[in-house]
């Protein structure tokens, strides 16, 4: 997926995708990485067994916004946000 925007839209994309994918990748039956492009960020997130119906639809299904939902830290994250507070290792 290419994620693209210009200005403050293109250093948040930066800000949120490329610790997403850090994530991703962390979790099992996933790879994820990012490129740079010109606007943002390529995204490309795949699974080792592309004959496994299943882990592709778990890829494919969810979209953009989707896959970055996966993962448990999104808990502890929004809790720090509520509280002004930074979380460790986020730079958004």
């Amino acid at each position: 997926m290419d994620v693209m925007g210009s200005c403050r839209t293109e250093q948040a994309i930066h800000a949120m995708v490329v610790p997403h994918a850090a994530e991703l990748d962390a979790m099992t039956g996933l790879a994820a990485k990012t490129d740079p492009i010109r606007g943002g960020v390529r995204l490309t997130v795949t699974t080792p067994d592309p004959e496994d119906a299943k882990a592709v639809a778990r890829v494919r299904g969810p979209g953009f916004i989707g896959l970055l939902t996966l993962g448990a830290h999104h808990h502890p994250h929004h809790l720090a946000m509520a509280r002004g507070e930074a979380m460790p290792g986020h730079g958004h």
